[in-house]
């Protein structure tokens, strides 16, 4: 029994250690290496703002095809049975008594008696209608062209959203990339400050360091613990934000590829002209060219609202299949086929002064969007003016901040090596060390700021 006892108890326990292993288990990061490149492929198929956007564009598209059915020929069909009652003949003077007479070419004057005539009861129709606008002002065209500017809007508006998403992956993955170097920063500094403690301890033993100078050392090691602590939450929060994004599983750890955001910093030494980008703005920037469709679009729109005030041409064929025959004063129970082919104009005289306001709306609407496209020239060259010249104040400010390092780091050698030999103070070591992470932290924002102005501008001139 006692035997059995301690079976059951050591499966329970296995059985129990097995539960709470799956959410540990599930809850294990996944660590992916990633270029931006990488993070652009995954945004176009996971986004769900260029998803919305990319409909839309479906949605274009079967637009312009419903416009460009209006050159086709229309060609109703119309099938109709009925019941007829009986005809009632009345005298001029409405009364039912008495007889009218009834002229029959070739016979002559026949007297028919007035009141109920006898009349086929069951009546078909059967209408076959064929008609091409040949003619509509321009009304048809303009249609068609006003569809497929609202395409190109659409897949302009595509092209925008995604722009915009790689923008914000951008700002998420630099953020990640100047957190990821903090903390490596941060990192050697604590290992050379828990170097230097060990240090300071073994000639704490030989009496030529004092408690209070390891005390000293060791709050600094805490501050740079907690800035670690608060870099590493940081960097969580970031990565939550853009997994989320990208819509990936939440475990996923993004970590930035350092190789190519290393070599686009090299290459970044060589800045192309202000011009070449101010060209490459006017010729790619979204909001340029969107604002180029709508002015086409209201130029059309212009057209549209001229055709209404001019006459619309149709060529028309119909055939017409119907029985029985009422249209003569004695009905016959027959079928009757007539057809015909014609053209018929149509034109609406009330359109000379009632259209007159539309077309000035039109045309006030066009000058509108002519003055928004010179805006939005405007705007992008300002933009891309402040773009390149924060670019160019961030190059000197990286080369500014390396020989910073450089120079915290020859001091913080200079201060250790006579601090050792008694010939600078404790504080001095502090201050030195404060100087060394101080330029090496702002040496590691510098580099993501100058990046992330560059970007800036490959997202001015949607280049992205």
């Amino acid at each position: 029994m006692n035997r059995f006892m301690a079976y059951l108890a050591l499966a329970i326990v296995l059985i129990a250690k097995g539960f709470l292993c799956v959410p540990i288990c599930a809850q294990e990061n996944t660590v992916q290496t990633m270029t931006l490149t990488a993070l652009y492929d995954i945004a176009d198929r996971q986004s769900r703002k260029v998803r919305v956007s990319e409909v839309a564009l479906r949605a274009a598209e079967e637009g312009v095809a419903a416009a460009k059915s209006a050159l086709l020929p229309s060609v109703d069909l119309s099938l109709q049975g009925s019941y007829t009652g009986n005809a009632f003949m009345l005298s001029r003077g409405f009364s039912g008594i008495g007889t009218t007479d009834y002229i029959v070419p070739g016979v002559g004057v026949i007297p028919v008696a007035n009141g109920k005539q006898d009349t086929p009861h069951w009546g078909n129709s059967f209408t076959a209608q064929v008609s091409q606008v040949v003619y509509a002002g321009g009304a048809i065209r303009s249609g068609i062209r006003m569809a497929e500017l609202g395409k190109e809007m659409a897949e302009l508006d595509v092209e925008k959203n995604r722009q915009e998403i790689r923008f914000l992956l951008t700002g998420y993955y630099l953020d990640l990339c100047k957190l990821d170097n903090q903390i490596e920063v941060v990192r050697s500094n604590i290992a050379l400050t828990q170097k230097e403690i060990e240090q300071m301890k073994a000639r704490r033993e030989q009496g030529t360091v004092l408690q209070n100078d390891i005390t000293r050392y060791e709050l600094q090691l805490q501050s740079l613990e907690l800035t670690l602590t608060k870099l590493t939450d940081a960097f969580s929060i970031i990565n939550h934000q853009l997994v989320t994004t990208l819509h990936l599983p939440e475990q996923t750890v993004i970590v930035p590829d350092k190789t190519q955001l290393d070599s686009e910093i090299d290459a970044l030494a060589a800045i192309t002209a202000q011009e070449t980008w101010q060209k490459t703005a006017a010729d790619n920037n979204l909001g340029i060219r969107q604002a180029t469709v709508a002015s086409s679009l209201a130029e059309q729109k212009v057209k549209q609202a001229k055709a209404e005030s001019l006459p619309s041409v149709a060529v028309v064929a119909e055939n017409r299949l119907f029985g029985p025959y009422t249209q003569d004063l004695i009905p016959k129970d027959c079928n009757v086929n007539v057809w015909f082919v014609g053209i018929g104009i149509k034109y609406s005289l009330g359109s000379l002064w009632k259209n007159q306001h539309n077309i000035r709306k039109a045309r006030i609407e066009h000058l509108q969007s002519q003055e928004a496209l010179s805006l939005a020239h405007e705007e992008v060259e300002k933009g891309v003016q402040a773009s390149y010249t924060n670019l160019s104040t961030s190059y000197t400010e990286v080369k500014t901040q390396q020989k910073q390092v450089e120079l915290a780091n020859q001091n913080y050698s200079v201060v250790q090596n006579r601090y050792q030999n008694d010939l600078a103070l404790l504080t001095d070591m502090v201050d030195a060390a404060n100087m060394k992470l101080s330029a090496e932290m702002a040496l590691v924002n510098a580099r993501i700021g100058m990046l992330y102005n560059f970007y800036q501008l490959k997202y001015i001139t949607n280049t992205l």
